[in-house]
């Protein structure tokens, strides 16, 4: 394990490299990134860095949007298959007949979509900063929020907007019930709850704070609760517990694992510094389509 941390530090530095990681990867990914952070601030940080190499320890849409933030840089994908079953689930061709359907209609793109898809939108958002955006937006016009069905009825919920649903979900966040957070609560009924808006509308009802990864960071760091019973995927307890080691963090279902996530790993990691393997390339149209969606967002 040593000789592995080794060569990779030895060969970040020769490349001139950084790794950064989102906050569901497995621990000992998360323990040697350079930067872990949720979607949003993964974005911000990749076009603040000096490097020629950025390595995304995360899933393709990740890595693409930092190669769109980063046109003059080599984006490394450490597995290429690491997909995202919750972006698959709405395709450009999908986009322009909705398009069709509601002419009039402003659509936000999920950061968890594929490049193409937030090509054909009119403005990015997070789970983070997704009201905000809204609040931002004519309020006279109708809303398409793709792609996740949960998150989208939590926004019309807050809002109180007109909005578009589509049928999308993210297996992750389906695994939680309302039956896992009852009995987290009763197992350690002092604790506060904090679900990711793609959960459900049962779970979210059993909620303390409803939020992004980067907001539950927040809540656990500013409440005085000294538990917190997690609603996202597992290995978010890992990197709250580096963040805030006085205090407790429970998964609200041990088996809410995101696969994808879990593809990356150190010897990954060391084969790709080793061999620059895999480098997300996009059609250029495409690339500068999605990033005013994305600049759109960093605007408002």
């Amino acid at each position: 394990m040593q000789d592995i941390l080794a060569e990779i530090g030895r060969l970040k530095k020769d490349r001139r490299a950084v790794i950064l990681a989102h906050n569901y990867q497995p621990p000992e990914v998360q323990d040697i990134a350079d930067f872990s952070a949720d979607s949003l601030e993964l974005a911000k940080y990749s076009m603040s860095i000096d490097a020629k190499i950025i390595v995304l320890c995360g899933v393709r849409f990740m890595a693409e949007m930092a190669h769109i933030l980063n046109p003059d840089k080599i984006v490394l994908l450490p597995d290429e298959s690491a997909g995202c079953p919750l972006a698959d689930s709405i395709t450009p061709e999908d986009v322009r007949k909705l398009r069709e359907e509601f002419p009039d209609a402003i659509f936000l793109a999920y950061v968890n979509t594929s490049a193409a898809v937030k090509a054909e939108c009119d403005i990015c958002y997070t789970s983070a900063n997704i009201l905000d955006v809204i609040s931002k937006l004519p309020k006279d016009r109708k809303l398409v929020v793709l792609p996740d069905k949960h998150l989208a009825r939590w926004v019309r919920e807050e809002t109180k907007r007109e909005i578009i649903i589509w049928g999308g979900e993210c297996p992750v966040h389906k695994a939680i019930d309302e039956e896992n957070i009852l009995k987290m609560k009763n197992l350690s009924p002092l604790s506060a709850v904090m679900v990711h808006p793609e959960c459900r509308e049962k779970v979210v009802a059993l909620s303390d704070f409803v939020g992004g990864t980067g907001g539950m960071i927040r809540f656990a760091k500013t409440t005085g609760y000294s538990s917190y019973i997690v609603g996202t995927e597992r290995d978010m307890c890992h990197k709250l517990k580096r963040e805030i080691p006085t205090k407790n963090f429970l998964p609200a279902n041990e088996e809410a694992v995101c696969q994808d996530m879990k593809k990356t790993n150190l010897l990954k990691i060391l084969h790709t510094l080793q061999t620059l393997e895999y480098q997300i390339l996009l059609d250029v149209d495409i690339r500068e389509r999605a990033r005013r969606t994305i600049e759109k967002m960093f605007s408002l």
